[in-house]
């Protein structure tokens, strides 16, 4: 390439990213310089209530969490420089995977090196251009990627709309495809809407459809034990897929694992790509996960102390006046609509010691622009109070309250 060619190239990228600045669309990162916790340290030493996590239980930051790492560690070792199938299988692997199933109520678990990974691998693997896969349309950006590494007819429903997922398995049994499976996020991120898994099984059992459900933001804490959506809903057992990650409320740190029948397991571990062709999850994330799934079996504690902080939260901030997401899910979207409002508003509670982050499209859609806020098991209740007096004078300032906490 020319030198000019790679200008021409470099500018062009550079123009983009000006565009995006100008139009309060352009993400900064915030640096951390402690653990992750309830609250953080950030690189200019200010301490902050950090409510933008997925540490839904608290446990990134947990001492038992980080004891069982490093005791993993010094049995296992740092890393196995290999896949799964050369030399990259440890014993460690094999007790997490049927930890999760048991956790689950699934079958078997296949583990891969982040959720994304698990979404990009299940689809292409199990079905072809004879069988049709219908998703939600708020589907998470994985599902999207992997649905379109596969040559199965794409069917999307409205989301969340029982009405018009009929509509659409209607039209894949028009179509004569031979397999069906509905997909949906069982938690949705943005949001914090939950899939209705119930009427959701009900039209795949009257149309003969498999269920994959993703629970990345359930698996730990929905549910009566926090096993997720399809415990929620009270239909373990009618879920054919489960996808997931370790990387929120499973401790915080990263990998995924896909959970259904033997035969669809062994399927993935022959022929599923992020599986075959990554190195393996580290000796340290599978043996403090494991750490995680055995104490989350013997208490539903710290899945109870979320509930109330978000209960309370909830409450809270729309007495104070702001608009949020309905719902009863720890994910609280505070709805701000307009894009460079939402970085302001962020920005000002960073300086009165909250840290949320700004959505904006193409995050969300346009003109849907929020601050998402996030509740952890770990949050005192003099946090969770001292946070709403900063929405408030933050909210206030920017003309977006007009009413006071009583």
């Amino acid at each position: 390439m020319s030198e000019q060619a790679k200008n021409t190239f470099f500018s062009g990228l550079q123009q983009n990213l000006d565009q995006l600045r100008q139009q309060g669309l352009y993400k900064s990162e915030r640096v951390i310089a402690s653990r992750q916790g309830a609250e953080v340290v950030c690189d200019d030493g200010r301490t902050l209530i950090n409510m933008c996590a997925n540490n839904y239980l608290g446990l990134s930051g947990d001492l038992q969490t980080q004891e069982a790492s490093i005791a993993a560690t010094q049995k296992y070792g740092y890393g196995l420089s290999s896949v799964r199938f050369i030399c990259g299988t440890q014993t460690v692997h094999k007790e997490l995977e049927q930890a999760i199933s048991s956790f689950l109520g699934m079958d078997d678990t296949i583990l891969y090196a982040a959720a994304f990974d698990a979404n990009g691998g299940v689809f292409e693997p199990l079905f072809d251009e004879n069988d049709a896969i219908i998703s939600d349309a708020l589907n998470h950006a994985s599902i999207i990627d992997g649905i379109r590494l596969c040559k199965a007819g794409r069917y999307r429903y409205l989301h969340n709309d029982m009405a018009d997922l009929e509509v659409q398995l209607q039209a894949v049994v028009a179509a004569g495809k031979r397999h069906k499976v509905i997909v949906t996020d069982g938690v949705f991120s943005m949001d914090g809407t939950i899939a209705q898994l119930d009427k959701i099984c009900d039209l795949a059992d009257k149309y003969g459809a498999l269920v994959m459900i993703d629970e990345c933001h359930a698996s730990g804490f929905m549910g009566a034990t926090g096993r997720g959506t399809h415990e929620h809903h009270n239909v373990m057992g009618r879920i054919d897929i489960i996808t997931g990650t370790l990387g929120k409320a499973l401790g915080g740190a990263m990998g995924g694992f896909t959970s259904a029948r033997k035969e669809v397991i062994d399927t993935l571990r022959q022929k599923s790509r992020p599986y075959l062709f990554s190195n393996t999850l580290a000796p340290s994330i599978a043996g403090a996960s494991l750490s995680v799934l055995e104490r989350l079996a013997k208490s539903t504690e710290l899945r109870d102390r979320l509930h109330e902080n978000t209960a309370f939260f909830r409450s809270e901030i729309e007495r104070i006046g702001f608009t949020i997401k309905p719902g009863t899910h720890p994910v609280v979207p505070v709805m701000l609509f307009d894009a460079p409002v939402a970085q302001k508003f962020a920005a000002r509670l960073y300086d009165l010691g909250v840290l949320v982050t700004g959505f904006f499209y193409p995050v969300v859609p346009m003109g849907q622009a929020r601050v998402r806020v996030q509740l952890s098991a770990a949050h005192t209740r003099e946090q969770l109070v001292q946070v709403l007096a900063a929405f408030e004078q933050a909210g206030k300032e920017l003309g977006l309250l007009t009413t006071t906490i009583n």
